[in-house]
């Protein structure tokens, strides 16, 4: 919102030397965010003064109109002889005064102005208009000055075209909308400089006569709680807006369209109250305030035709034929967000009905963002208006219109008050001491809630305002505790804690002590956080990127990754109000938005890419009743929390992994290594090691698990309990997905794991190692690592460590065989090995493969 400056001062004395810093350090201190102050002065430098027409020459021969023009700028130039200036605007004769900017002057923008030859003659300068001088949208012709305006020519142009103001541009948070106006900044502003303030919203306005200015009918008093309404009629449709007004509203950042809507948003800047002016002739019945029906549609100001939603609140015209809701009338406005087309106002209206209303400020918020239609009125209505403004705010408008439109004033007012006045809170008056630790006493608290606007009495000493205790349990006895009514301006004042918070802010947050709480002794991270940690550095240290995706997906995605209509996966959680609609569900697998990230990162033309996520998936827990409803004027209780509790879907965390493209690049070294099933197994195996789970508890073996290729999937179990999957995806799915072929990935539930074994550091050993590699035959569809199971059984305690190393088939080999080949590390603690000893454990290692398996040294 901009205010200019000198609109306030209409209202509170500020200091006659005010400065940007000082007024931006002010608002700052009350609590209000500055975008920007302004000195428009400074907007245009150089001489820019008034000029007289004297002469105007029409230079022929051109594609335009171009004028030759003598202006008359007195002492300004320096020798006091016309201005010779060539201009292409017609709407000025010779006597008109207009504004001139000299050579050497700049306009807004960085336009620099200079003394050139053009169109055969010398021109000195420019005679400006209104939006070159950046104080409006008007660009057919130059600005000629009104003859009542004070000015001779060579007066400095700026303060008679309103250049030395100063233009304020604050953000109003949603609670603070009375600070939405001139009257509310100006209410501020006072308070923050200690002077008087003059209340425009407490002007005299007659009250509600027995005959309506017009016949309503408010069915709704709940989404509008009060309707004020008055007519003027016999008005000049030709009548503009006065100087001073579109001067404001220009600098307001408003657009100027005519009288009677120029009142209206003048008076929504100034008193903070929105209006609307309906041409009176273009009404043909009685007008009806309720909810739009299913069916209904308007067409707004803007153009739009609008489809209407039963929470929507209209205005609607009885007399108009083609009701959908029977005698509740067609609508012409959609309340507090926007006119109509029907019944707004024209260049040939001559009767207005100004209509001043209250209405609630949650319908007027959702219908705003239903419509996407956030107009001045919704913003102010979303926050709060006072409903005490209405029929001020008529008075004020139908004063203006007939002062510079003429007509007359209608003698009868129309006021549907349904308004309930303010609740009432208690609080104890050492509350706000207690709360930011600065010593305010009783009767300084008193004084900085007055100032606000309250009223405030000595209480009873029962503490709280109906809606739970406010003051954490304590009560006050006598004159410690305080009533209090906040004034109809501040809806946001509803309990003791909004109370603490305005006495602090008046008596200065800089006075509130930055003391850090003691922090109290904790014991580090739990065991499951370390868990966490140390798979996380695990997966880092070995090339994957940590990415955090929301947990938010489609409800298709269990399609795309092609789980089986009964897989238990496909049962999520659905949120009531989701962030978007394409994404309702909460994951109950952590791979599916993963893979969501993984696209993109392709789509940005990464090609090698290896990500992985430690996070939480959602599942459901089946049979469930709705969640108790739990107030907000107690804690709840234990048997409350547990029923909550029960409600909730169990949430275990999982890691979740994903590669693609060249795992060991290619170049002048050497070919390059593709990501395959391999890595992905790799990578779950370092998981459960950093988990702690020690390898021999650990099993790997073949399994057809979806979205997983059947034949290049493996299944980990740790002491026999199935903890997570790893390996290549289906093609069908990374087609689905769009994919590169061979993507693998795995996922682990962590929380599945069983506790980490604490186990003493391994003792080192300073002999030296007894190296051993064997080759064993066998059937291809014995698994690698049951293999190497068996020969870490059968080799013993002298086996220190054994990795598979070659996977070799041939002919030679007969079909269905395959060569496994493992390097075994023998050593002992205490002494060198002897080769027999080594060879002993080597041939138990085969002897234990070979009994299970049926498995013989490649070429014995």
């Amino acid at each position: 919102m901009r205010i200019p400056v000198s609109w306030l001062r209409e209202h509170v004395d500020l200091p006659a030397e005010l400065s940007p810093e000082e007024l931006d350090q002010a608002l700052v201190n009350l609590g209000i965010e500055v975008e920007s102050i302004v000195d428009l002065r400074g907007t245009v430098t150089g001489s820019l003064v008034v000029g007289e027409v004297l002469e105007i020459e029409e230079l022929t021969g051109f594609k335009k109109p171009i004028r030759f023009v003598r202006v008359d700028v007195g002492a300004a130039n320096g020798t006091g002889e016309p201005q010779e200036i060539v201009c292409g605007a017609t709407n000025f004769a010779v006597g008109d005064r207009v504004v001139v900017i000299l050579p050497g002057g700049v306009l807004p923008g960085g336009f620099a102005i200079g003394a050139r030859k053009t169109y055969g003659r010398n021109s000195n300068g420019m005679i400006c208009s209104v939006r070159e001088l950046g104080i409006g949208d008007d660009h057919a012709g130059i600005l000629v000055l009104p003859e009542d305006v004070p000015a001779k020519p060579g007066d400095d142009a700026r303060p008679v075209v309103g250049l030395d103001d100063v233009v304020v541009e604050v953000e109003i948070t949603p609670d603070r909308g009375y600070a939405m106006s001139v009257r509310g900044l100006a209410r501020e502003l006072s308070h923050a400089f200690e002077v008087p303030f003059r209340d425009p919203g407490r002007s005299p306005a007659p009250g509600a006569t027995p005959e309506p200015a017009y016949p309503i009918r408010v069915v709704d008093t709940v989404g509008c709680d009060r309707f004020a309404a008055r007519v003027v009629r016999g008005i000049d449709p030709a009548a503009e807006s006065p100087t001073w007004m579109r001067r404001r509203l220009t600098h307001a950042g408003i657009r100027t369209i005519s009288l009677p809507v120029d009142i209206t948003n003048y008076l929504m800047l100034e008193l903070g109250q929105p209006m609307h002016a309906f041409d009176l002739d273009a009404l043909r019945g009685e007008l009806v305030v309720r909810r739009a029906v299913p069916g209904e549609r308007l067409t707004t100001l803007d153009g739009v035709d609008r489809a209407l939603d039963p929470e929507d609140l209209v205005i609607c015209d009885a007399g108009l034929p083609g009701s959908v809701a029977g005698d509740g009338g067609v609508p012409i406005s959609l309340a507090a967000v926007m006119g109509g087309e029907t019944s707004e106002v024209a260049d040939t209206t001559v009767d207005v009905l100004f209509e001043a209303a209250h209405w609630d400020p949650v319908v007027v918020g959702r219908t705003a963002r239903r419509h996407r239609l956030f107009s001045e009125a919704a913003k102010r209505w979303e926050r709060g208006v006072d409903p005490a403004l209405p029929l001020v705010a008529l008075e004020r408008a139908v004063a203006l219109l007939t002062t510079y439109g003429g007509g007359t004033a209608g003698a009868e007012v129309l006021d549907v008050d349904h308004v309930s006045p303010p609740n009432r809170i208690v609080i104890d008056a050492d509350l706000p001491a207690r709360r930011a630790g600065v010593p305010y006493e009783p009767a300084r608290t008193m004084a900085l809630l007055e100032r606000v606007g309250c009223a405030v009495a000595v209480g009873d000493g029962r503490a709280g305002n109906g809606n739970g205790n406010g003051n954490g349990g304590r009560h006050a006895s006598g004159p410690e505790t305080l009533v209090v009514t906040p004034p109809t301006w501040r809806p946001d004042l509803t309990d003791p804690a909004d109370l603490v918070e305005e006495v602090i802010r008046l008596d200065g947050y800089d006075k509130v002590p930055s003391v850090l709480p003691v922090a109290p002794p904790g014991r580090g991270l739990t065991p499951e956080q370390r868990r966490r940690r140390s798979v996380s550095r695990t997966l880092a240290e070995s090339g994957f990127v940590e990415v955090l995706s929301p947990p938010f997906v489609a409800a298709e995605l269990s399609d795309r990754l092609g789980l089986p209509a009964d897989d238990p996966r496909r049962t999520a959680v659905r949120l009531a109000n989701p962030l978007a609609d394409t994404e309702p569900l909460m994951r109950t697998m952590l791979l599916g938005t993963v893979l969501g990230t993984l696209r993109r990162n392709l789509g940005r033309g990464h090609r090698d890419v290896a990500l992985y996520e430690i996070g939480m998936v959602f599942l459901p827990r089946p049979g469930t009743a709705p969640p108790p409803a739990m107030g907000v004027d107690h804690r709840p209780s234990d048997e409350e929390f547990r029923a909550a509790d029960a409600v909730l879907p169990d949430q275990p965390w999982r890691v979740a992994a994903v590669l693609t493209g060249e795992v060991e690049p290619a170049g002048w070294w050497g070919a390059g290594r593709p990501a395959g099933w391999a890595d992905a197994v790799e990578a779950g195996r370092n998981v459960l090691a950093a988990a702690g789970i020690p390898g021999h508890r650990v099993v790997v073996r073949q399994a057809g698990y979806a979205p997983w290729h059947p034949g290049r999937c493996a299944e980990f179990r740790v002491d026999d309990v199935l903890v997570g999957h790893a390996g290549e995806l289906h093609p069908a799915v990374l087609a689905e997905l769009d994919l590169p072929p061979r993507t693998s990935a795995l996922e682990i539930d962590l929380d599945a794991l069983p506790p980490a074994p604490v186990v003493s550091a391994p003792r080192i050993s300073g002999y030296p190692p007894a190296l051993i590699d064997v080759a064993l035959v066998l059937d291809a569809g014995v698994p690698a690592d049951e293999v190497g199971r068996a020969l870490a059984e059968g080799a013993g305690e002298l086996l220190e460590s054994i990795r598979l190393f070659d996977v070799y088939s041939s002919e030679q080999l007969g079909q269905g065989r395959r060569s496994l080949a493992y390097k075994l590390v023998f050593r002992a603690p205490d002494r060198t090995l002897t080769g027999e000893e080594a060879v002993a454990a080597r041939d138990a290692a085969v002897a234990e493969a070979a009994r299970r398996f049926g498995a013989v040294l490649r070429g014995a």
